[in-house]
């Protein structure tokens, strides 16, 4: 393109010292917007907030006054305390920072990258706090038949956008194809009265009356039936099958398997009667080659849903951090 030896071009940049502009580091600034529109109609509201990018294009409860401080009444930290902060991407866009009064515990990533690739997010949560708001972890766990599911998910891209920058098609958000899962993302409750093994936060060094919400990042889950190692037989091995399954996955994320309890305890019954045993046999490479992912902390179970059937879910999701719901309240 440029009629120049193309490694004579490139030796060239890498070795041209920087101008003093280049030198300086720039981040892409944008603004919040106001902290309050005052007075409307609801409708003119709706219309606004989706006009600026505020919203994932659904009608929302409008967040009034009222409404605010209502939630707020169910946490012990002030409104103005700031939490974090946010970023698309990490050195290119600015951070936002968010305070108490925008924010839940899921926070502390973004559901949304500015990345070509078109990433999903998910989070896990353990302990009591499952049930005291009503999430579904029996049938169709992973599905739209919860509010609490369905709000937790929704709210984490809304915040994402209105907190962090975040879901700006063509500024903030290049996502290629783009993912369905980023509307309510997935979320996932542990169903830990019907798993074999302890729950993932105590896993994580988290106590069992702990309320935990833990942030994963990735590609997404599908069923297992969507892969050839999937197999219907008589007598069914679903260690072997997941062990087949992630050593034929992209290593980037890792992997991530969502069994059903059913599937659980066949596996536990298969002789991993911990979480820890299965992921030293999944972490070894097929016939004692060379393990496929890069460490064992790559590989993640989880347990959700029924036992109806004998189907599970997988994929590649990188577990990120958790965080204790308790310390808000």
């Amino acid at each position: 393109m440029t009629g120049k030896p193309a490694m004579q071009e490139v030796v060239a940049e890498l070795t041209t010292p920087l101008s003093e502009e280049d030198r300086t580091t720039r981040t892409v600034e944008q603004s919040a917007g106001p902290d309050h529109f005052g007075p409307d109609t609801a409708e003119n509201l709706q219309r606004l907030l989706e006009e600026k990018g505020m919203t994932d294009h659904l009608p929302i409860v409008l967040p009034t006054e009222e409404k605010v401080d209502a939630m707020l009444k169910a946490t012990s930290h002030k409104p103005d305390e700031i939490v974090g902060k946010i970023s698309p991407t990490p050195g290119v866009y600015e951070y936002w920072s968010y305070t108490v009064k925008q924010v839940i515990a899921a926070a502390d990533k973004e559901s949304m990258s500015s990345s070509d690739n078109s990433f999903a997010e998910a989070v896990v949560v353990n302990g009591p706090i499952r049930d005291e708001i009503g999430l579904n972890y029996g049938i169709g766990a992973l599905g739209p038949f919860s509010r609490a599911n369905a709000t937790i998910g929704r709210a984490y891209t809304l915040l994402s956008i209105n907190a962090g920058n975040c879901g700006k098609v063509g500024e903030t958000y290049m996502g290629v194809i783009g993912n369905p899962a980023n509307y309510t993302n997935i979320v996932i409750a542990e169903n830990e009265k019907e798993s074999p093994w302890k729950p993932f936060s105590v896993r994580h060094g988290f106590k069992p009356e702990e309320s935990v919400v833990s942030i994963f990042e990735g590609w997404g889950v599908i069923s297992a039936k969507n892969s050839k190692y999937a197999v219907w037989q008589k007598d069914m091995n679903f260690a072997e099958e997941l062990k087949n399954i992630f050593n034929d996955q992209d290593q980037l994320f890792g992997g991530i398997a969502v069994l059903s309890p059913a599937v659980a305890n066949y596996v536990k019954d298969e002789g991993y009667d911990t979480v820890d045993k299965l992921t030293d046999w999944l972490y070894q490479g097929p016939d004692e080659a060379k393990p496929h992912f890069r460490s064992k902390a790559q590989i993640h179970i989880l347990v959700t849903g029924s036992s109806n059937n004998l189907y599970w879910d997988y994929g590649g999701m990188r577990y990120v951090k958790s965080v204790s719901v308790d310390k808000w309240r």
